[in-house]
């Protein structure tokens, strides 16, 4: 699956180098182009994109919500790397690396305004959705830096991964929703598509980490992962097969919502996006 030559994909880039030109402070400008360019797939702006079109929506109408989730995504992104140290993110020097943690940090900060600002206009509940999506990102950050290590368990790495993840899959679908003329019932399933899609591809991420296939990605310091926190009391054989069986769990409940909504060639994309992101992933292990 070529996602660059999806015309959602195009609308995404179009919108990031629009923003990045009308920067005026030149050190600023450079760091977010590096941040912004370095390879991503812009799956959570694309997964928006194509919601509104399920419920009938405008790419106009809903592209500065699709940037605001992408800034938002970027920013976490150099704070991470900031937390783990991370040197290398998709083959090119993360931003901390390149520019020094204090210049990484403003970048964040200005990424986060521009999100806000992109924002803005859809609305109290959105604008409100929005933000309790950011604040949970940053909780899942303070749990994943593990205080406690031995009483980090299954249930811990679970409520982890939604806020620092999932959480922003989810409000990438539902304002996607609400972007596209949706009520709160609708917005709330595509919430939970997101939710599942999420914690999945997050489960498939930390296995690659496990098995140390991650490519592209070096950092000083790394997450707890499941298939660790299964080896407490299985063998590394058992704790990867009930990690992955995980995943098609959430797979399976991700698809099964996209199911309940209309058919139209946005929901075949988001099929594909679910595979693609999760279950392709896992092919060669």
């Amino acid at each position: 699956m070529n996602i660059e030559e999806w015309e959602e994909y195009g609308y995404v880039e179009a919108g990031i180098e629009d923003s990045i030109s009308r920067i005026e402070e030149s050190g600023l400008k450079k760091m977010v182009e590096h941040v912004c360019h370095s390879g991503g797939k812009r799956i959570r702006p694309i997964i928006l994109l194509l919601v509104s079109e399920i419920c009938s929506g405008s790419y106009s109408r809903s592209l500065n919500a699709a940037l605001a989730v992408e800034m938002m995504h970027s920013a976490s992104l150099i704070h991470d790397d900031l937390l783990d140290q991370g040197l290398i993110r998709r083959n090119l020097p993360s931003a901390p690396e390149k520019f020094g943690p204090s210049r990484a940090l403003l970048c964040g900060d200005y990424l986060i305004a521009k999100s806000i600002a992109f924002i803005s206009p859809y609305g109290e509940k959105v604008i409100r959705d929005f933000g309790k999506a950011g604040m949970d990102m940053a909780e899942g950050e303070v749990l994943d830096l593990r205080l406690d290590d031995d009483n980090f368990g299954e249930s811990d790495y679970f409520k982890c991964i939604y806020k620092k993840t999932a959480s922003l899959f989810a409000i990438s679908a539902s304002i996607g929703a609400y972007a596209g003329g949706a009520d709160e019932t609708l917005a709330e399933r595509f919430s939970f598509f997101g939710n599942s899609l999420g914690t999945a591809y997050q489960i498939v991420d930390d296995i690659l980490e496990f098995l140390e296939v991650v490519e592209g990605k070096e950092s000083k310091f790394t997450s707890e992962t499941l298939p660790h926190i299964y080896m407490r009391d299985m063998s590394k054989e058992d704790a990867l097969e009930k990690s992955i069986d995980s995943v098609k769990l959430h797979v399976s409940a991700a698809k099964e919502t996209l199911r309940t909504f209309r058919e139209c060639p946005a929901r075949d994309k988001l099929f594909q996006i679910t595979d693609y992101i999760t279950i392709d992933m896992l092919e060669n292990v």
